[in-house]
């Protein structure tokens, strides 16, 4: 049989290596039969080679190889018989557009069909801009939804146009402006806003259009919102999902009260968006607006000016102070040229009483005590106590963000240097590649083989690298290598995500408006929103337990939707306004390092 086998393999080896005039060809076939000519080697080739292709013992093959005697063919066990050898069908070469699209499915699906991949889509703070634009889909959704099933309550819209129908009717005297819950008390920029909407809804009969502008009004804040919360990478985004679409209340005052303190909000995170960004007088013109249509931005305002005087210096912080002077003066002309004791009187008026019915964190004291002056100095004292206490370690947190973001615009530039140096090796290195591979196949060319030797040379190697079990090792070292090609080149991009610094600008300044809710004379329900979005971050950023976090934010919210407040409901909020600060405090006073000292004892 050994025989049989060596005479078969020789003559049609003989009748290629005679046709094979090439150096390629005798080079490759030489190799192949010298590394591996043994006997058992050679039994195993011809038995794995035959069937990848031909194999006759003698005589031009048949047309139609399925017209071979089964019994020609099986071979292992007739031994005595030596009949022909059927041929499978050679392997289609795959195209290469075939085979890139191949290579970026399996990358595709090895890379994003994955658990890890769907557990960083819910844990890992990095991936929550694609979370947030599957929020912003679902929230545009539900809120239509909500306008569209739920009744819409009436409460301040009514007043809300009877006021600017008013100012609209030619009257300047904040006096005379009144609606049916009493005088107006909001500065010169509500009045605009809400006469623009005045003629939007026909004079405010048309409800539905007010609230899907309102809907509007949420989703943009919603993306200032969640865009600073991308920039800090600080809370997961199932955290965001969870507090965003469970809250009721939050949803009502937006989409079915028509409230002014989104419309305020929504300008205060443009301001921030804008502070962030290094665009000071953008950000200042924004906040400056935002007071114009609710004074409560201006519980912002201590962390906001630290953040200028650290930044900026002195003089640029009188700047930017004259920035937002300017925007109230120039807001409030008509009202300050002809009545301005009654404007600034009826639109910043820091003595005004709020009614003991509406209270949503007052709730268990007496109407007398809730009303007194001296009750209202106390607050406002213990206001002040908590932001000198806090104003320590918020200017160093505000500090080591400005030297961060020094230090962003002193390795940016050398950031984009090396990665453009990166680039232009890449570039050149495949352009060596492609001078190269004419050449190879002028090479190719020349040295041009028949079909049959190709497909001889082609099922010869092949059977070789199978029987030696080296085409596999090939295959994962090809693979190992392009991993490492790929990792090495992902490592020689250089990148430092600087925009983590955010976190030390946004703690400080939600804190400060956070203790002024804390000592607020009184909340309404309508408040929530002056920090309902800052409340995933603070919570975060104190060292309790997943749990006690999430209790917390489910308290706030059983509170919020409690009405009429309860005594309960109101010891509550309470309760978990201080443990949160406490929380926050415990993390804050501790040794915060000095990003300057650390540098000298470097």
């Amino acid at each position: 049989m050994y025989g049989l086998f060596v005479d078969s393999f020789g003559r049609v080896y003989t009748r290629f290596l005679i046709a094979a005039r090439t150096r390629r060809s005798l080079s490759s076939l030489g190799t192949c039969v010298n590394k591996f000519y043994t006997p058992d080697t050679l039994t195993s080739l011809i038995t794995v080679w035959c069937g990848g292709g031909s194999c006759y013992r003698e005589g031009p093959p048949p047309a139609d190889v399925s017209s071979v005697d089964p019994e020609q063919q099986n071979i292992g066990n007739n031994p005595g018989t030596m009949g022909k050898i059927p041929a499978n069908p050679p392997p289609k070469s795959v195209p290469p557009n075939r085979k890139d699209a191949q290579s970026l499915l399996s990358k595709i699906r090895k890379e994003y069909v994955s658990i890890t991949f769907a557990k960083s889509l819910i844990f890992d703070p990095a991936r929550l801009p694609l979370i947030s634009v599957l929020i912003l889909a679902a929230e545009l959704v539900l809120n239509v939804f909500v306008v569209q099933n739920v009744r819409y309550t009436e409460i301040d819209w009514k007043a809300y146009m009877q006021e600017c129908e008013g100012f609209l009717n030619g009257t300047t005297d904040y006096s005379l402006l009144r609606g049916d819950t009493g005088p107006l008390v909001y500065p010169a920029g509500f009045v605009y806003i809400y006469s623009a909407l005045y003629f939007l809804t026909s004079h405010g009969t048309n409800i539905r259009l007010a609230q899907y502008v309102f809907i509007g009004i949420y989703l943009l804040q919603l993306v200032l919102v969640l865009r600073l919360y991308c920039k800090s990478r600080k809370i997961p985004p199932y955290v965001m999902v969870i507090t965003i679409f469970t809250s009721y209340r939050i949803h009502s005052i937006y989409v079915l009260r028509l409230f002014n303190d989104p419309i305020a909000i929504l300008f205060l995170y443009a301001a921030l968006n804008a502070f962030i960004d290094g665009r000071w007088t953008l950000g200042s013109v924004m906040l400056s607006l935002g007071v114009s249509v609710k004074m409560n931005i201006l519980l912002f305002a201590p962390a906001i000016l630290l953040l200028f005087i650290t930044n900026l210096g002195w003089s640029k912080t009188v700047l930017q102070l004259a920035v937002c002077g300017t925007i109230q003066l120039i807001l409030g002309a008509p009202f300050l040229l002809t009545h301005p004791w009654q404007y600034l009187k009826g639109s910043f008026d820091l003595g005004r009483v709020f009614e003991h019915k509406w209270t949503v964190n007052y709730r268990f004291l007496e109407p007398e005590i809730f009303e007194s002056k001296v009750f209202h100095l106390a607050l406002l004292g213990l206001h002040l106590t908590l932001l000198v206490v806090f104003a320590s370690p918020c200017y160093k947190y505000f500090q080591n963000y400005c030297r961060l973001r020094h230090l962003e615009m002193m390795l940016l530039p050398q950031i984009e240097a090396q990665n453009k140096a990166e680039k232009e090796k890449q570039k050149k290195t495949k352009k060596s590649q492609a001078q190269a591979l004419p050449a190879a196949k002028g090479n190719k060319a020349e040295e041009k083989l028949t079909e049959d030797q190709e497909k001889f040379l082609k099922s010869f190697e092949k059977g070789i690298k199978k029987m030696s079990g080296k085409q596999q090792q090939q295959q994962q070292q090809q693979q190992k290598a392009a991993e490492v090609a790929e990792k090495s080149a992902a490592a020689n991009k250089f990148a430092i995500h600087f925009d983590r610094s955010t976190q030390l600008a946004l703690l400080p300044i939600f804190l400060s408006n956070f203790i002024g809710i804390v000592c607020a004379r009184s909340l309404h329900y309508q408040f929530y929103v002056w920090y309902f979005h800052s409340l995933p971050y603070l919570t975060w950023y104190t060292e309790y337990t997943n749990s006690l976090k999430f209790l917390l934010l489910l308290l706030l919210e059983f509170c919020w939707n409690t009405y009429p407040s309860t005594v309960l409901s109101s010891l509550v909020l309470h309760s978990c306004h201080l443990i949160l600060l406490v929380g926050i405090g415990r993390k804050m006073f501790r040794r915060i390092p000095d990003l300057a000292q650390l540098s000298k004892t470097d």
